[in-house]
């Protein structure tokens, strides 16, 4: 017998930036999840307002420099104006803005639960001849290794993982498991719990 869901990882803040605040003592900056636009002539200017984690005092993180607003998505230019959210934590997760402003993200600080519908994955391991298959939905990447997401759902200690991967139980988009892969939005991962019991 097959169980199949999708596994949701619900992210519950954006991850702090690392940077040393010109104010105080401060190394870590939250984002504010507004942006500032400025106009000059015909040119624009977009950033997303960090703040001191201590102090509040703000870093701004340059998305477009020196931009014609015709050659900018009229949708997306909107959504700067109104500080729209998802647009804030799409940029707070971006490789490219932590490159482009030559910053580094702190992905520990990110917290996260997951969401899923069907039986408790922790029971399954009682029953035989199962196989558990699910597809991972996951908007925004943080470097979550799936050997963590494994752990938290089943309810086992790290070694045990190790040893789940060492026997050759998961695999993920076809391929066993490594303990260093990370996750990706879309990857299916299959757990077959008969050899677990075996």
């Amino acid at each position: 017998m097959v169980q199949e869901f999708k596994l949701e990882v619900i992210v519950k803040n954006t991850p702090l930036l690392k940077k040393k605040c010109s104010r105080c003592d401060s190394y870590r900056f939250y984002c504010s999840e507004r942006f500032r636009v400025n106009a000059q002539k015909k040119n624009i200017d977009i950033w997303l307002i960090y703040k001191c984690t201590n102090c509040d005092s703000t870093y701004n993180a340059t998305i477009l420099t020196r931009k014609n607003p015709e050659v900018i998505n009229k949708e997306l230019n909107d959504k700067f104006l109104n500080n729209d959210i998802e647009t804030a934590w799409m940029y707070a997760f971006s490789p490219e803005l932590a490159n482009k402003n030559s910053f580094e993200f702190d992905f520990a600080s990110v917290e996260y639960s997951l969401k899923y519908h069907g039986d408790s994955l922790a029971n399954l391991i009682n029953y035989q001849h199962r196989q558990v298959i699910f597809e991972i939905v996951y908007p925004y990447n943080f470097n979550l290794k799936i050997s963590t997401i494994i752990k938290k759902l089943l309810g086992i200690s790290s070694n045990q993982v190790v040893q789940l991967i060492d026997k050759e139980v998961i695999l993920v988009d076809s391929k066993f498991l490594q303990k260093k892969d990370k996750v990706r939005n879309g990857l299916l991962v299959k757990i077959d719990l008969d050899r677990v019991l075996s």
